[in-house]
């Protein structure tokens, strides 16, 4: 049976979209295969790792018929990636096993039954469907996720916050040294719903989500969440645990306001990261009436300085940081200008973007 017989571009973008999570070494074998089920003319494709599945169809020739199968996802793709985009392809199924044909090329792989296959069990108790463009879900999760905690023992900060109420959609995520939030507006009012999404599903969101004019539908369970875009059905499980109470976390009503040009303070900060020590990566930031200094040093006594000039009128303050903390939340702001304000040397800095609400980035200082 021919499964299907299209182009290798056709069949490798497919395939792309459903294997990101697939790693190449697991604890069971059948993990690193891909699912692969026809259904009349409509070939099915799905992968997970036991956490996350993602499934997806399409129409790529061959014969109509019913059956499943899996195979090694990885050297499916790198097979299909060694061949010419324009490349006629087909997949055919002999025994157990399938047979991959391009020009003069013929390869001849393993399957393990479908029936092995473990697909997620999906929850019987989904909230109310809502959806955004997916653009505004792929701005909002590049303005948070940067804040996210890698291997944290804390395993709830592993990942976002997704709170959705109304009709605002908010993004939180921190480390416990910074805390990066952004919310966008609905379409609809939905009921209060809060879930913490885990990182190798946020990483994997980013990956796949376009800027294009798309929704992506959600819906949200105690302990599973569900995006459908671009024909893609993604299920995940939840990170179960209290998230911090963000809006302690922000602080108000600091005195001292600064305004400056986005692109101009992350040079500043790029230049003088390159002589801080590789271990604390900190630099002091001496703010003046009209002046912005920054400056970082290392156990080999170098030196930077730098100077930006500032519409400041406020009090004398120092103060140090973590340089690559500041550098994530510049690198990841599309917007010309930035305002942080503070109230003095000890307490944390507060980012937000001029006239806009719905993004705040807190960040702890630093002693050096």
């Amino acid at each position: 049976m021919i499964i299907l017989k299209t182009t290798q571009d056709r069949v490798l973008s497919v395939l792309q979209a459903v294997c990101g999570i697939v790693e190449r070494r697991h604890t069971l074998p059948i993990l690193a295969n891909v699912l692969l089920r026809k259904m009349g003319n409509i070939l099915q494709f799905t992968t997970s790792d036991l956490e996350i599945q993602i499934r997806t169809e399409s129409d790529l020739g061959g014969d109509d018929g019913d059956f499943s199968t899996t195979v090694g996802a990885r050297k499916l793709i790198d097979i299909l990636r060694s061949m010419p985009s324009e490349q006629s392809v087909s997949l055919e199924l002999n025994a157990a096993k399938l047979i991959l044909k391009g020009g003069k090329s013929k390869f001849t792989l393993q399957t393990l039954p479908s029936e092995d296959f473990p697909l997620v069990q999906e929850s019987a108790s989904f909230g109310p469907i809502f959806s955004v463009p997916q653009k505004t879900l792929k701005s909002l999760l590049s303005q948070v996720s940067f804040s996210m905690a890698v291997h944290d023992i804390r395993y709830y900060l592993n990942g976002i916050l997704f709170v959705a109420e109304g009709q605002q959609l908010s993004l939180v995520a921190t480390d416990g040294h910074r805390l990066a939030f952004a919310a966008a507006t609905l379409d609809v009012e939905v009921p209060k719903q809060e879930v913490i999404l885990p990182r190798k599903t946020v990483l994997e969101l980013q990956r796949l989500l376009s800027d294009a004019e798309g929704a992506i539908e959600m819906q949200f369970a105690n302990n599973q969440a569900k995006f459908m875009f671009d024909g893609m059905e993604f299920v995940t499980k939840l990170v179960e645990g209290k998230f911090p109470d963000y809006n302690r976390v922000i602080p108000r009503n600091h005195q001292n306001c600064i305004t400056l040009g986005r692109s101009a303070l992350l040079s500043t900060l790029q230049r003088t990261a390159i002589l801080t020590s590789e271990k604390f990566k900190g630099v002091r930031l001496n703010i003046e009436p009209g002046t912005l200094q920054v400056a970082a040093n290392n156990a080999e006594q170098e030196e930077a300085v730098d100077e930006l000039d500032i519409d400041y009128s406020g009090d004398s303050i120092e103060i140090g940081f973590n340089v690559t903390y500041l550098i994530d939340v510049l690198t990841n702001m599309a917007q010309d200008m930035v305002t942080f304000e503070l109230s003095d040397g000890n307490s944390s800095v507060l980012f937000t973007i001029p006239d806009n609400p719905n993004f705040k980035y807190v960040v702890m200082p630093m002693r050096i």
